[in-house]
């Protein structure tokens, strides 16, 4: 498995930086073009009301004293090679008599007639654009044109705009470290989370403190915790199945030890036969026992059946009968099949259901004495499916029956031959198929095992 570098696994606080910075430099951006446009807007209003009120100025002055207006022009000429701010661009100006005919005209004054539409005007005078207004009164006497130069007015509304969003923009910075700082603090809890899941030994499988986590985090919190539930106990299953395994394995394996040197030593040959022999038996158990706990070991990590398919359980009753049939007849048992007419379908895996039946029929032939009866029942009860293994041995004492299923336990003989795992491994089976195992006495004679499905919910509905 390919290992992640540190860099090339996505950070969070990069993320959150990354998009929220961006989504303020977008909105800067919007409200900087948006002010910019707002105050071009209202500088071009308030140059056209400077223009107005300067013809209008300037009719007054002329209707006034008419006598005084060279004057006039020489101290605005005067007045305009002067310095002057960005705010204040040069006017020019011509005033005419009411039939169009100019009386004065200042010096850079765009050459046009005075007959113009009253108003504002934007016009271009050899490669110069300019912004007129027209005054016409309606006494008709007189006509007033002034007029400013389009570069100097861009220039003006440009700086009044730019004085506008510059104090936005010295603001970015400011807002991007506290944007910064939040994310980093606001992170602080996951990273102390962090912290505390690096810090731990891989033996401290105890639940994370959820009070310091924020609300975002609490699904991981729990999902961690439910995590380190499940680890405690596979871990202490694992330990237990460890410790009773070796145990388990203990005493056959000595036994064989034991014949082993029986056979060896004995001069008898009979003696040794029957060492041998023991040996084998003793091997036999081992094997029994070293298979049941391997496929214990495999059904363990199972959460569910990874490929469950249609299963006929009256097939796999007679597959099964015909494969133990010939250690029943050895044994002096009646081995036998009892099926309602028709298949009985169960979702399932063939293999497992076949190896929990296998361990039901070989309990009940080891458990009762020759000349018994097992039957093997395939029934379907009310919509929902039940295969049953029943004998008419002894059954089974009340003080053991609350055990049964238990791993390793053989009943109240120790030294029985069975491992004590056949009714576990048929308990886990169930388990899996979402059946239920049940083991009881009959009520006159003998013991029966089973495996009941309940009906699908449409069918019971």
């Amino acid at each position: 498995m390919k290992a992640l570098r540190p860099e090339s696994i996505p950070s969070l606080r990069g993320r959150l930086l990354w998009t929220v910075g961006a989504v303020s430099l977008a909105l800067w951006l919007i409200t900087g073009v948006l002010s910019y446009y707002q105050a071009r807007h209202e500088a071009e209003e308030f140059l056209d009301g400077h223009l107005a009120l300067s013809a209008r100025t300037l009719l007054a002055v002329a209707r006034q004293d008419p006598d005084r207006l060279p004057e006039l022009l020489a101290g605005l000429d005067a007045l305009r090679r002067q310095p002057r701010g960005i705010y204040e661009p040069t006017l020019e100006f011509q005033i005419g008599r009411g039939d169009g005919s100019p009386l004065f005209r200042s010096g850079n004054a765009p050459d046009l007639p005075l007959r113009g539409v009253a108003g504002f005007l934007d016009i271009q005078r050899e490669g110069q654009a300019w912004r007129l207004y027209n005054l016409v009164p309606e006494e008709g006497d007189l006509r007033v044109q002034v007029a400013q130069a389009m570069d100097l007015r861009e220039r003006a509304a440009l700086e009044v705009a730019m004085q506008t969003i510059l104090p936005v923009g010295a603001l970015l910075p400011l807002l991007l470290l506290l944007l910064y700082l939040s994310v980093r603090r606001g992170l602080k809890p996951l990273e102390e989370l962090a912290d505390e899941v690096s810090a731990r030994t891989p033996d401290n499988l105890a639940a994370l403190a959820s009070r310091s986590a924020p609300r975002e985090a609490m699904p991981l919190v729990a999902a961690v915790n439910r995590l380190m539930f499940r680890l405690g106990e596979t871990l202490d299953n694992e330990r237990r199945f460890t410790a009773d395994a070796a145990h388990e394995l203990r005493t056959p394996l000595a036994g064989v030890k034991t014949q082993a040197e029986v056979a060896l030593l004995s001069r008898d040959e009979a003696a040794r036969g029957h060492a041998l022999r023991q040996l084998l038996a003793g091997a036999d158990r081992a094997g029994r026992l070293v298979d049941q706990l391997l496929r214990l070991a495999r059904l363990d990590p199972l959460a569910s059946l990874p490929d469950a398919r249609p299963v006929d359980l009256t097939a796999l009753a007679e597959a099964g009968i015909a494969e133990r049939l010939d250690d029943a007849v050895t044994g002096g048992h009646v081995l036998e099949l009892q099926a309602d007419a028709g298949p009985a379908w169960v979702q399932g895996d063939a293999d497992l259901l076949a190896v929990a039946l296998r361990n039901l029929i070989d309990n009940a032939l080891r458990h009762t004495p020759a000349g018994c009866h097992v039957t093997v029942r395939v029934a379907i009860e009310g919509g929902g499916v039940r295969l049953s293994v029943r004998d008419d041995g002894p059954g089974v004492p009340d003080e053991a029956m609350q055990r049964l299923g238990e791993r390793f336990y053989r009943g109240l003989d120790p030294r029985g031959e069975g491992s004590g795992l056949g009714l576990a491994i048929v308990r886990r089976i169930a388990e899996l198929h979402e059946a239920r195992a049940s083991f009881h006495n009959q009520a006159e004679r003998g013991f029966i095992a089973s495996l009941s499905w309940d009906p699908p919910a449409d069918t019971a509905s």
